[in-house]
Protein backbone atom coordinates (compact mmCIF):
# COMPACT_ATOMS: atom_id res chain seq x y z
CA UNK A 1 0.00 0.00 0.00
CA UNK A 2 1.57 3.34 -1.02
CA UNK A 3 2.36 5.87 1.68
CA UNK A 4 -0.04 8.76 2.23
CA UNK A 5 0.98 12.26 1.13
CA UNK A 6 2.17 14.24 4.13
CA UNK A 7 1.54 17.73 5.41
CA UNK A 8 4.34 20.26 5.07
CA UNK A 9 3.52 21.74 8.46
CA UNK A 10 1.10 20.99 11.25
CA UNK A 11 -0.19 22.52 14.48
CA UNK A 12 0.66 20.81 17.77
CA UNK A 13 -0.02 22.45 21.11
CA UNK A 14 -1.18 25.56 19.19
CA UNK A 15 2.28 25.94 17.67
CA UNK A 16 2.88 25.65 13.92
CA UNK A 17 5.62 23.12 13.21
CA UNK A 18 7.46 22.46 9.96
CA UNK A 19 7.59 18.69 9.55
CA UNK A 20 11.15 19.00 8.23
CA UNK A 21 12.27 20.92 11.34
CA UNK A 22 10.47 19.40 14.28
CA UNK A 23 11.50 20.06 17.89
CA UNK A 24 14.13 17.72 19.28
CA UNK A 25 12.75 14.27 20.13
CA UNK A 26 9.86 14.41 17.65
CA UNK A 27 9.96 12.58 14.35
CA UNK A 28 7.74 11.89 11.37
CA UNK A 29 7.01 8.28 10.47
CA UNK A 30 6.08 8.40 6.79
CA UNK A 31 4.60 4.91 6.74
CA UNK A 32 2.32 5.63 9.71
CA UNK A 33 1.72 9.23 8.53
CA UNK A 34 2.12 10.40 12.13
CA UNK A 35 4.28 12.78 14.10
CA UNK A 36 5.58 10.70 17.04
CA UNK A 37 6.49 12.10 20.44
CA UNK A 38 9.28 9.64 21.26
CA UNK A 39 12.06 7.78 19.42
CA UNK A 40 10.87 4.72 21.38
CA UNK A 41 7.38 4.87 19.82
CA UNK A 42 7.10 2.65 16.76
CA UNK A 43 4.42 0.82 14.84
CA UNK A 44 2.93 -0.65 11.72
CA UNK A 45 -0.14 -0.43 9.51
CA UNK A 46 -2.12 -3.59 10.22
CA UNK A 47 -4.88 -3.02 7.66
CA UNK A 48 -6.17 -0.44 5.21
CA UNK A 49 -9.86 -0.60 4.36
CA UNK A 50 -11.24 -0.23 0.85
CA UNK A 51 -13.58 2.45 2.21
CA UNK A 52 -13.85 2.74 6.01
CA UNK A 53 -13.07 0.97 9.24
CA UNK A 54 -14.17 2.00 12.68
CA UNK A 55 -13.45 1.39 16.38
CA UNK A 56 -10.33 -0.79 16.69
CA UNK A 57 -10.30 -2.88 19.89
CA UNK A 58 -7.78 -5.51 20.99
CA UNK A 59 -7.11 -7.82 23.91
CA UNK A 60 -4.62 -10.45 24.99
CA UNK A 61 -6.45 -13.77 24.91
CA UNK A 62 -6.30 -16.43 27.64
CA UNK A 63 -4.09 -18.44 25.26
CA UNK A 64 -1.60 -15.58 24.94
CA UNK A 65 -2.46 -14.36 21.44
CA UNK A 66 -3.39 -10.77 20.63
CA UNK A 67 -6.92 -10.53 19.20
CA UNK A 68 -7.83 -7.36 17.28
CA UNK A 69 -11.34 -6.72 15.92
CA UNK A 70 -13.18 -3.86 14.23
CA UNK A 71 -16.07 -3.27 11.81
CA UNK A 72 -15.19 -2.57 8.18
CA UNK A 73 -16.68 -2.62 4.68
CA UNK A 74 -16.10 -6.22 3.66
CA UNK A 75 -19.65 -6.36 2.30
CA UNK A 76 -19.35 -6.00 -1.44
CA UNK A 77 -21.99 -3.44 -2.41
CA UNK A 78 -21.79 -0.66 -5.01
CA UNK A 79 -19.65 2.23 -3.81
CA UNK A 80 -22.61 4.53 -3.25
CA UNK A 81 -24.21 1.93 -1.00
CA UNK A 82 -21.41 1.75 1.53
CA UNK A 83 -19.56 5.04 1.32
CA UNK A 84 -20.31 5.27 5.03
CA UNK A 85 -20.05 1.80 6.56
CA UNK A 86 -20.81 2.71 10.17
CA UNK A 87 -23.89 0.87 11.44
CA UNK A 88 -25.63 4.09 12.56
CA UNK A 89 -28.30 5.29 10.18
CA UNK A 90 -28.26 2.34 7.78
CA UNK A 91 -31.24 0.08 7.12
CA UNK A 92 -29.24 -2.46 5.09
CA UNK A 93 -26.02 -4.43 5.47
CA UNK A 94 -22.86 -2.31 5.04
CA UNK A 95 -20.18 -3.90 7.25
CA UNK A 96 -18.83 -6.94 9.05
CA UNK A 97 -16.83 -7.41 12.24
CA UNK A 98 -13.39 -8.67 11.20
CA UNK A 99 -10.64 -10.20 13.32
CA UNK A 100 -6.86 -10.14 13.21
CA UNK A 101 -4.65 -12.36 15.37
CA UNK A 102 -1.02 -12.13 16.39
CA UNK A 103 0.83 -15.11 17.84
CA UNK A 104 4.09 -13.19 18.36
CA UNK A 105 3.13 -10.26 20.62
CA UNK A 106 2.12 -8.00 17.77
CA UNK A 107 5.16 -8.39 15.52
CA UNK A 108 2.99 -9.86 12.75
CA UNK A 109 -0.76 -10.10 12.22
CA UNK A 110 -2.93 -12.61 10.39
CA UNK A 111 -6.30 -11.60 8.94
CA UNK A 112 -8.81 -10.35 8.24
CA UNK A 113 -11.35 -13.05 8.93
CA UNK A 114 -15.04 -12.39 9.52
CA UNK A 115 -15.54 -12.83 13.27
CA UNK A 116 -19.35 -13.01 13.35
CA UNK A 117 -21.17 -14.29 10.26
CA UNK A 118 -24.41 -12.38 10.78
CA UNK A 119 -26.85 -10.48 8.59
CA UNK A 120 -26.83 -7.14 10.45
CA UNK A 121 -24.22 -4.43 10.88
CA UNK A 122 -21.65 -4.26 13.64
CA UNK A 123 -20.30 -1.56 15.93
CA UNK A 124 -17.15 -1.95 18.07
CA UNK A 125 -15.80 -4.96 20.00
CA UNK A 126 -15.90 -4.45 23.78
CA UNK A 127 -13.75 -7.24 25.28
CA UNK A 128 -14.13 -8.75 28.73
CA UNK A 129 -12.26 -11.75 30.15
CA UNK A 130 -13.55 -12.39 33.69
CA UNK A 131 -10.93 -13.11 36.33
CA UNK A 132 -10.00 -16.78 36.50
CA UNK A 133 -11.82 -17.52 33.25
CA UNK A 134 -10.69 -18.60 29.79
CA UNK A 135 -13.90 -17.26 28.22
CA UNK A 136 -13.73 -14.08 26.11
CA UNK A 137 -16.84 -11.94 25.91
CA UNK A 138 -17.53 -9.55 23.04
CA UNK A 139 -20.00 -6.88 24.17
CA UNK A 140 -21.38 -4.11 21.99
CA UNK A 141 -24.24 -2.46 20.12
CA UNK A 142 -26.50 -4.95 18.30
CA UNK A 143 -28.61 -3.26 15.57
CA UNK A 144 -30.76 -6.34 14.94
CA UNK A 145 -33.10 -5.42 12.09
CA UNK A 146 -36.39 -6.10 13.86
CA UNK A 147 -35.25 -4.20 16.97
CA UNK A 148 -33.55 -1.21 15.33
CA UNK A 149 -34.88 1.74 13.35
CA UNK A 150 -33.25 4.65 11.55
CA UNK A 151 -36.44 6.73 11.77
CA UNK A 152 -37.22 9.68 14.06
CA UNK A 153 -33.58 10.28 14.95
CA UNK A 154 -33.10 6.80 16.43
CA UNK A 155 -30.41 5.61 14.00
CA UNK A 156 -27.80 4.93 16.71
CA UNK A 157 -30.04 3.31 19.34
CA UNK A 158 -30.11 -0.47 19.34
CA UNK A 159 -30.16 -3.36 21.82
CA UNK A 160 -26.91 -3.98 23.69
CA UNK A 161 -25.69 -7.56 23.78
CA UNK A 162 -22.78 -9.96 23.91
CA UNK A 163 -21.28 -13.10 22.46
CA UNK A 164 -18.66 -15.33 24.04
CA UNK A 165 -15.87 -17.61 22.91
CA UNK A 166 -14.45 -20.62 24.74
CA UNK A 167 -11.73 -21.33 22.16
CA UNK A 168 -9.59 -18.19 22.42
CA UNK A 169 -11.72 -16.10 20.07
CA UNK A 170 -11.76 -18.42 17.06
CA UNK A 171 -15.50 -19.14 17.26
CA UNK A 172 -18.31 -17.25 18.97
CA UNK A 173 -21.73 -17.99 20.43
CA UNK A 174 -24.97 -16.51 19.18
CA UNK A 175 -25.73 -13.04 20.51
CA UNK A 176 -27.49 -12.62 23.84
CA UNK A 177 -29.36 -9.34 24.15
CA UNK A 178 -29.43 -7.40 27.42
CA UNK A 179 -32.89 -6.58 28.76
CA UNK A 180 -32.36 -4.54 31.94
CA UNK A 181 -34.77 -5.50 34.71
CA UNK A 182 -35.80 -1.87 35.22
CA UNK A 183 -36.00 -1.00 31.47
CA UNK A 184 -36.35 -4.20 29.37
CA UNK A 185 -36.67 -2.40 26.03
CA UNK A 186 -33.65 -0.15 26.48
CA UNK A 187 -31.95 0.90 23.25
CA UNK A 188 -28.61 2.65 23.11
CA UNK A 189 -24.97 2.40 22.04
CA UNK A 190 -22.01 0.69 23.75
CA UNK A 191 -18.51 0.85 22.28
CA UNK A 192 -16.23 1.83 25.19
CA UNK A 193 -14.30 -0.65 27.32
CA UNK A 194 -16.04 -2.10 30.37
CA UNK A 195 -14.81 -3.54 33.66
CA UNK A 196 -15.29 -6.25 36.25
CA UNK A 197 -15.23 -5.15 39.91
CA UNK A 198 -13.52 -6.97 42.78
CA UNK A 199 -16.86 -8.57 43.70
CA UNK A 200 -17.31 -9.91 40.16
CA UNK A 201 -19.92 -7.36 39.07
CA UNK A 202 -19.79 -6.30 35.43
CA UNK A 203 -20.14 -2.59 34.56
CA UNK A 204 -20.68 -1.48 30.96
CA UNK A 205 -21.14 2.08 29.73
CA UNK A 206 -24.01 2.88 27.36
CA UNK A 207 -25.77 5.96 26.10
CA UNK A 208 -28.91 6.80 24.15
CA UNK A 209 -29.04 9.52 21.51
CA UNK A 210 -31.96 11.20 19.79
CA UNK A 211 -30.90 13.02 16.63
CA UNK A 212 -34.36 14.47 16.03
CA UNK A 213 -33.59 17.18 18.61
CA UNK A 214 -32.56 20.61 17.30
CA UNK A 215 -29.99 21.95 17.54
CA UNK A 216 -27.59 19.06 17.75
CA UNK A 217 -28.70 15.92 19.55
CA UNK A 218 -30.05 14.82 22.92
CA UNK A 219 -28.06 12.10 24.67
CA UNK A 220 -28.00 10.50 28.11
CA UNK A 221 -25.20 8.44 29.66
CA UNK A 222 -25.87 5.28 31.71
CA UNK A 223 -24.16 2.17 32.99
CA UNK A 224 -25.44 -1.37 32.72
CA UNK A 225 -24.57 -3.46 35.78
CA UNK A 226 -24.78 -7.21 36.34
CA UNK A 227 -24.01 -9.13 39.55
CA UNK A 228 -24.52 -12.61 38.03
CA UNK A 229 -22.16 -12.70 35.02
CA UNK A 230 -24.62 -11.32 32.53
CA UNK A 231 -27.79 -13.21 33.38
CA UNK A 232 -29.59 -10.12 34.73
CA UNK A 233 -28.85 -6.41 34.40
CA UNK A 234 -29.85 -3.04 35.87
CA UNK A 235 -29.74 0.30 34.02
CA UNK A 236 -28.20 3.06 36.18
CA UNK A 237 -28.55 5.73 37.48
CA UNK A 238 -32.23 5.44 36.39
CA UNK A 239 -34.30 3.98 33.54
CA UNK A 240 -34.69 6.05 30.38
CA UNK A 241 -34.50 9.04 30.08
CA UNK A 242 -32.93 9.50 33.48
CA UNK A 243 -29.28 9.21 32.56
CA UNK A 244 -26.51 11.74 33.13
CA UNK A 245 -26.07 14.85 30.97
CA UNK A 246 -24.26 18.17 30.81
CA UNK A 247 -27.21 20.58 31.09
CA UNK A 248 -25.64 23.26 28.89
CA UNK A 249 -25.53 20.87 25.93
CA UNK A 250 -28.23 18.35 26.88
CA UNK A 251 -25.69 15.62 26.17
CA UNK A 252 -23.32 13.08 27.68
CA UNK A 253 -21.96 10.08 25.77
CA UNK A 254 -19.59 7.13 25.68
CA UNK A 255 -18.78 6.41 29.30
CA UNK A 256 -15.76 4.25 30.15
CA UNK A 257 -15.94 2.53 33.58
CA UNK A 258 -12.73 1.25 35.15
CA UNK A 259 -12.32 -0.74 38.36
CA UNK A 260 -10.25 0.89 41.12
CA UNK A 261 -10.59 -2.00 43.60
CA UNK A 262 -12.19 -2.04 47.04
CA UNK A 263 -15.65 -1.38 45.60
CA UNK A 264 -14.59 1.83 43.82
CA UNK A 265 -15.40 2.33 40.13
CA UNK A 266 -14.47 5.41 38.09
CA UNK A 267 -16.46 6.41 35.00
CA UNK A 268 -15.02 8.88 32.49
CA UNK A 269 -17.39 10.32 29.86
CA UNK A 270 -17.47 12.23 26.59
CA UNK A 271 -18.99 15.72 26.59
CA UNK A 272 -19.25 18.83 24.38
CA UNK A 273 -18.07 21.06 27.19
CA UNK A 274 -14.37 21.06 26.26
CA UNK A 275 -13.21 18.60 28.91
CA UNK A 276 -13.71 14.99 29.80
CA UNK A 277 -16.11 14.54 32.73
CA UNK A 278 -16.20 11.81 35.36
CA UNK A 279 -18.28 10.26 38.09
CA UNK A 280 -17.37 7.76 40.79
CA UNK A 281 -19.04 4.90 42.64
CA UNK A 282 -17.87 3.76 46.09
CA UNK A 283 -20.31 0.86 46.38
CA UNK A 284 -19.35 -1.43 43.51
CA UNK A 285 -21.19 0.54 40.84
CA UNK A 286 -24.62 0.61 42.50
CA UNK A 287 -24.80 4.36 43.16
CA UNK A 288 -22.80 7.21 41.67
CA UNK A 289 -21.70 10.75 42.44
CA UNK A 290 -22.92 13.60 40.24
CA UNK A 291 -20.65 13.88 37.17
CA UNK A 292 -18.17 16.75 37.15
CA UNK A 293 -15.51 18.01 34.72
CA UNK A 294 -11.94 16.73 34.91
CA UNK A 295 -9.01 19.04 34.04
CA UNK A 296 -8.36 17.04 30.84
CA UNK A 297 -8.98 19.21 27.76
CA UNK A 298 -10.91 17.32 25.10
CA UNK A 299 -13.35 18.06 22.27
CA UNK A 300 -16.59 16.14 21.63
CA UNK A 301 -14.74 12.83 21.49
CA UNK A 302 -14.53 9.65 23.59
CA UNK A 303 -12.50 8.95 26.74
CA UNK A 304 -9.51 6.69 26.15
CA UNK A 305 -8.74 5.44 29.66
CA UNK A 306 -6.62 2.43 30.66
CA UNK A 307 -4.70 0.85 33.51
CA UNK A 308 -0.93 0.60 33.31
CA UNK A 309 0.76 -2.66 34.23
CA UNK A 310 0.69 -2.03 37.98
CA UNK A 311 -3.12 -2.19 37.88
CA UNK A 312 -3.36 1.11 39.76
CA UNK A 313 -1.98 3.91 37.60
CA UNK A 314 -4.52 5.33 35.15
CA UNK A 315 -3.45 6.55 31.72
CA UNK A 316 -5.93 8.91 30.06
CA UNK A 317 -5.19 9.56 26.41
CA UNK A 318 -6.89 12.77 25.34
CA UNK A 319 -6.69 15.30 22.51
CA UNK A 320 -5.67 18.29 24.67
CA UNK A 321 -7.41 20.55 22.13
CA UNK A 322 -10.80 22.26 22.08
CA UNK A 323 -11.08 25.24 19.80
CA UNK A 324 -14.72 25.29 18.74
CA UNK A 325 -16.66 26.39 21.80
CA UNK A 326 -19.98 26.01 19.98
CA UNK A 327 -19.19 22.54 18.69
CA UNK A 328 -22.19 20.28 19.28
CA UNK A 329 -22.23 18.15 16.13
CA UNK A 330 -19.92 15.80 14.25
CA UNK A 331 -19.85 17.23 10.73
CA UNK A 332 -17.73 20.30 11.46
CA UNK A 333 -14.16 20.33 10.12
CA UNK A 334 -12.80 22.54 12.89
CA UNK A 335 -14.06 20.19 15.57
CA UNK A 336 -12.62 17.22 13.72
CA UNK A 337 -9.16 18.82 13.58
CA UNK A 338 -9.19 18.76 17.35
CA UNK A 339 -9.01 14.97 17.07
CA UNK A 340 -5.65 15.11 15.29
CA UNK A 341 -3.44 15.09 18.42
CA UNK A 342 -3.08 12.45 21.16
CA UNK A 343 -1.66 13.37 24.57
CA UNK A 344 -1.52 11.34 27.77
CA UNK A 345 -2.01 12.25 31.43
CA UNK A 346 -1.45 9.90 34.37
CA UNK A 347 -3.22 9.54 37.71
CA UNK A 348 -2.01 7.61 40.74
CA UNK A 349 -5.03 8.46 42.91
CA UNK A 350 -7.94 7.04 40.96
CA UNK A 351 -8.56 10.07 38.76
CA UNK A 352 -8.74 12.64 41.56
CA UNK A 353 -5.73 14.44 40.11
CA UNK A 354 -3.87 14.21 36.81
CA UNK A 355 -0.33 14.85 35.67
CA UNK A 356 0.60 17.45 33.08
CA UNK A 357 -0.31 16.22 29.55
CA UNK A 358 2.52 14.78 27.48
CA UNK A 359 2.53 14.56 23.69
CA UNK A 360 2.17 11.11 22.12
CA UNK A 361 1.34 11.55 18.43
CA UNK A 362 -0.40 13.66 15.81
CA UNK A 363 -1.70 13.13 12.32
CA UNK A 364 0.81 14.01 9.58
CA UNK A 365 -1.28 12.98 6.55
CA UNK A 366 -2.42 15.70 4.17
CA UNK A 367 -6.21 16.24 3.97
CA UNK A 368 -6.87 14.28 0.77
CA UNK A 369 -10.28 12.86 1.71
CA UNK A 370 -13.53 14.50 0.65
CA UNK A 371 -15.09 13.84 4.05
CA UNK A 372 -13.52 16.26 6.51
CA UNK A 373 -14.56 14.02 9.40
CA UNK A 374 -12.00 11.45 8.22
CA UNK A 375 -8.94 13.59 7.42
CA UNK A 376 -7.71 14.31 10.97
CA UNK A 377 -9.02 11.28 12.86
CA UNK A 378 -6.71 9.85 15.55
CA UNK A 379 -9.42 9.31 18.17
CA UNK A 380 -10.99 6.15 19.67
CA UNK A 381 -7.52 4.85 20.51
CA UNK A 382 -7.46 1.50 22.33
CA UNK A 383 -4.64 0.13 24.49
CA UNK A 384 -3.39 -2.64 26.74
CA UNK A 385 -0.06 -3.43 28.40
CA UNK A 386 1.96 -6.63 28.18
CA UNK A 387 5.37 -7.24 29.77
CA UNK A 388 6.05 -3.54 30.25
CA UNK A 389 5.09 -2.65 26.68
CA UNK A 390 2.10 -0.43 25.92
CA UNK A 391 0.22 -1.48 22.78
CA UNK A 392 -1.88 1.23 21.09
CA UNK A 393 -4.45 0.64 18.34
CA UNK A 394 -5.60 3.64 16.29
CA UNK A 395 -8.32 3.79 13.60
CA UNK A 396 -6.35 6.43 11.70
CA UNK A 397 -8.46 8.56 9.33
CA UNK A 398 -11.24 5.95 9.73
CA UNK A 399 -9.37 3.99 7.06
CA UNK A 400 -6.25 2.42 8.53
CA UNK A 401 -5.72 0.31 11.64
CA UNK A 402 -2.37 1.23 13.22
CA UNK A 403 -0.63 -0.81 15.92
CA UNK A 404 1.90 1.19 17.94
CA UNK A 405 4.21 0.13 20.76
CA UNK A 406 5.83 2.17 23.52
CA UNK A 407 7.62 1.01 26.67
CA UNK A 408 5.63 2.13 29.71
CA UNK A 409 8.74 3.71 31.18
CA UNK A 410 8.79 6.19 28.29
CA UNK A 411 5.41 7.72 29.14
CA UNK A 412 6.88 10.17 31.65
CA UNK A 413 9.64 11.11 29.18
CA UNK A 414 7.25 12.27 26.48
CA UNK A 415 7.41 16.06 25.90
CA UNK A 416 5.07 18.56 27.55
CA UNK A 417 3.62 21.50 25.62
CA UNK A 418 6.25 24.03 26.87
CA UNK A 419 9.01 21.67 25.75
CA UNK A 420 7.59 21.73 22.20
CA UNK A 421 7.39 25.49 21.83
CA UNK A 422 10.95 26.71 21.24
CA UNK A 423 11.56 27.38 17.55
CA UNK A 424 7.87 27.09 16.59
CA UNK A 425 5.58 29.99 15.82
CA UNK A 426 2.20 30.44 17.45
CA UNK A 427 -0.80 29.34 15.40
CA UNK A 428 -2.79 32.26 13.98
CA UNK A 429 -5.82 30.03 13.39
CA UNK A 430 -7.02 26.63 14.48
CA UNK A 431 -6.12 24.90 11.23
CA UNK A 432 -3.50 22.29 10.50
Amino acid sequence: MPSLPLLKETTIADRVMDLDRLPSGLRVDGNLALVLGSPALSGQVVYTAARNLFETRATKTPGGDYLLMFPTDTTQLPTAEYDWCHYGGHDHKVNDMVAFRSCDQGKTWQGPTVAFDIDYNQHGFVPLIPRGSKRIYAFGTQPVWDLFTTERGQGENAPIGYRYSDDDGHHWSEVRLIRPQNDPDFRGMSVMRMCETDSGAWVLGTHEGDWSYRPGVMSRQYVLRSEDQGRTWTLLPHPRHGGWRVPQYNRMDEGRPINLSGGEVYLMTRTCEGRLWATRSLDDGKTWEDPAPTPLVHPDAPPMLFHLADGKTLAAFHHNRHHDLNYVNLGDNLGMKDRSEIWVSLSSDGGRSWSVPRFVLANAAAPTLANGWFNWQCSYLDAFTDNGLLHLFVPHRWQRCLHLQLPETELTRLPTAPELQPGCRAATSCSN
